[in-house]
């Protein structure tokens, strides 16, 4: 049988999703506590990666066990895992459904605070003494619309089949001091939304402009974008199937 876990972290403790030697992630963590109640070694499946120090408000795995599923499942989980992990669902589902393979969209957010904030220092990016200009990130961002092809904003030593994603939504909203890029996608490349948002706030600091923004992902060249934002402010929130 496969089941479907729906769950919640705070990456600051974790070095991303995936499991790795000599490091802590979230996978390993959900793994040992469903292998400790069920008392055989179970893996899970994510539906993608998260890099070091990514939240994720929504993030779904799944697991096969031939065992029917415990009671209060979802209550025991949450009492081996950390505080910073949290599962809000379990639940039954066919057995070819796969939680990576068959998400159709994902959705990221990008915060920033305009200013000082001691308790949003964990989850935000903080900008002291300078305005972006909202208007222009905006207009840059549409441009991400007409393309395909972001090998501009992807990591460099990555190994992947393609860099083509489908971008169907992309926009800056602000809210007082904070400061929010949403955009969803079929896929992600790995560092892509980070690349793309440090490269956004050139274009709203004057560093860039609109048009230069097109040329950038044009080149295909990472060198040409702007920085990698920190990992802190970036959330997963949204996977559709």
């Amino acid at each position: 049988m496969r089941y479907f876990i729906e769950l919640s972290y705070n990456g600051k403790n974790y070095h991303g999703w995936q499991i790795q030697p000599d490091v802590i992630s979230v996978q390993e963590k959900l793994n040992n506590a469903l292998s400790t109640i069920y008392q055989e070694k179970i893996e899970v499946v994510g539906a993608g990666r998260t890099d070091t120090g990514v939240h994720a408000t929504q993030m779904f795995a799944h697991f096969n066990i031939d065992k029917p599923l415990k009671d209060k499942i979802v209550f025991k989980l949450n009492s081996i895992l950390p505080n910073d992990i949290s599962v809000q669902q379990v639940f039954l589902v066919d057995d070819e459904k796969h939680a990576r393979f068959d998400a159709s969209s994902r959705s990221y957010e990008y915060k920033i605070w305009l200013g000082r904030n001691p308790f949003l220092l964990d989850f935000s990016w903080q900008i002291h003494s300078q305005k972006p200009n909202i208007d222009l990130m905006n207009e840059a961002a549409k441009l991400l619309l007409e393309y395909s092809n972001f090998q501009t904003f992807s990591k460099v030593k990555t190994e992947v089949y393609t860099f083509n994603c489908d971008v169907t939504e992309a926009f800056w909203q602000q809210k007082g001091d904070e400061l929010t890029f949403h955009i969803s996608a079929n896929r992600f490349l790995r560092n892509m939304v980070r690349a793309i948002v440090g490269t956004l706030i050139d274009v709203g600091l004057g560093k860039l402009s609109v048009d230069d923004f097109r040329k950038i992902i044009e080149s295909r060249n990472r060198g040409k974008a702007g920085l990698s934002v920190p990992a802190k402010g970036l959330f997963l929130t949204n996977i559709k199937y």
